[in-house]
């Protein structure tokens, strides 16, 4: 065993007994639940319910198009160098954003924007002010908003990122995922350190309010020596975020993986000592473990949020605003309202021909049971604030917080005999080390991955 934090121990044999496939619980139920029952009518209804609630807006608009593939990615994207495909599509997340906001009560506030994908700075700069306007058209922005904007460091230059910030936009995410040329030859992400200096030199001159960068490990070709080099040099870029995420090979899912060379991926307990390594290094220049894969600086507002009780998660991770609802546009995104997830068409000719019709453009949902509210309530606790007090379940939704989820308190004792967990009356925490594998302790809490059989990623 080594020391992970301060008086923590990190121990490789507990981390490979409970490293089992989970969901990431950017949702509870999770995405993998939605289904096609559930139609643009029942969302229409949702959205009426949610206008009675008056909570804040949280808005996402999805940019699916990229001008290469990178073999790691997982997300629902359009591979093309022709950027006349652009037009069509603005045209109909335009029409989006006008037919769905017709259903919304836009006296609203919106707290937060987030345009991610794909890359939304596929976008020309006249595409993106005529996507910007047309948003702060139809929605009431809070002064204070929080908006941000996913880019690819690639396809940038200083103007771009001076006008995006001068626009309104004052949070920004790009990728790194490894400073390692053999590894970004192999994921088909090549990008010189000097192109990312310099992109994060155009980032501090504009002044965005937050920068986060993500990283990836497990990759081919890495090792823990050449991942405490990319670690290094990202904590010299020096920003206020850094996600480190666990590639998840699922060549089945995803086939772009097949162009990865399986045998160059590092082995199960090199994977584990690469995370080991990025935890001590990140930890000891600065940035707390927001949790599973989140590291932020104290004065950001992750860290904040996570100190205030107010951090969640939803499709996009770790927010900060707890007291919102989602509305995503464009294809493939996702809305999350207080009791109903609706998702958009993935194919871009079925997300036209819906719009076109003047139809929200669902393909498939969800609406949660008091009990899936009840459960959600825990597992986003669990997963955002590594504790739980019972009373306030109980108190919430007028429960006996022992005898409605007795079952899972069984389910759990062998974990706290282990060390990740700590029960009593009122509580349950999470310890430091149950934080590495807080996935496989909120799937306790899970009742649609015990009757279905899903496919998910390993939580390390």
């Amino acid at each position: 065993m080594v020391y992970l934090l301060p008086g923590v121990k990190f121990d490789l044999d507990m981390i490979q007994k409970y490293d089992a496939p989970a969901p990431r619980y950017t949702s509870y139920p999770p995405a993998t639940e939605l289904s096609e029952a559930f139609t643009a009518t029942d969302f229409q209804a949702a959205i009426a319910a949610s206008n009675q609630r008056k909570t804040p807006l949280s808005l996402y608009f999805h940019i699916p198009f990229c001008q290469s593939a990178c073999y790691f990615c997982g997300c629902n994207t359009v591979i093309s160098n022709n950027k006349n495909i652009a037009k069509p599509y603005l045209e109909h997340l335009v029409k989006e954003i006008e037919h769905t906001a017709a259903f919304i009560d836009t006296d609203r506030p919106v707290l937060q924007i987030h345009w991610g994908g794909g890359t939304p700075n596929y976008l020309e700069r006249d595409q993106v002010e005529l996507l910007w306007n047309n948003i702060t058209k139809r929605f009431t922005i809070d002064p204070q908003a929080e908006i941000s904007i996913e880019i690819n460091p690639r396809y940038v230059d200083r103007n771009y990122i001076l006008f995006l910030r001068k626009l309104g936009f004052n949070r920004i995410s790009f990728g790194i995922q490894d400073f390692n040329r053999q590894v970004q030859v192999a994921v088909n992400r090549v990008q010189p350190e000097e192109m990312l200096f310099d992109v994060m030199s155009w980032i501090k001159e504009a002044q965005f309010e937050s920068v986060n960068v993500d990283l990836i490990y497990g990759l081919p070709y890495q090792t823990r020596q050449t991942f405490r080099e990319t670690v290094q040099k990202t904590i010299e870029l020096n920003p206020d975020r850094i996600v480190v995420f666990n590639f998840a090979y699922v060549p089945w899912l995803k086939p772009a993986q097949k162009n990865i060379p399986q045998d160059a991926l590092p082995a199960p307990q090199e994977k584990l000592e690469i995370l080991k390594m990025t935890i001590e290094e990140l930890t000891n220049n600065q940035y707390l473990f927001i949790g599973m894969d989140h590291f932020a600086k104290s004065n950001d507002e992750l860290a904040i949020a996570q100190l205030n009780g107010t951090l969640k998660r939803n499709f996009q991770g770790y927010t900060t605003h707890a007291e919102t609802e989602l509305f995503g546009f464009g294809s493939t995104s996702i809305s999350m309202l207080e009791d109903a997830y609706a998702q958009n068409h993935k194919q871009l000719k079925d997300y036209y021909q819906a719009v076109t019709l003047g139809i929200l453009p669902i393909t498939k949902g969800i609406k949660l049971t008091q009990n899936d509210i009840i459960r959600r309530e825990v597992i986003m606790c669990i997963m955002s604030h590594f504790q739980l007090h019972k009373q306030e379940i109980e108190a919430k939704y007028h429960i006996s917080f022992d005898d409605y989820f007795s079952h899972e308190l069984e389910m759990l004792k062998p974990l706290e005999a282990d060390g990740l967990v700590s029960l009593s009356t009122n509580h349950i925490k999470i310890t430091d080390i149950g934080r590495l594998l807080v996935r496989n302790i909120a799937v306790i809490f899970d009742t649609h991955i015990r009757t279905q059989e899903k496919q998910f990623s390993r939580a390390i």
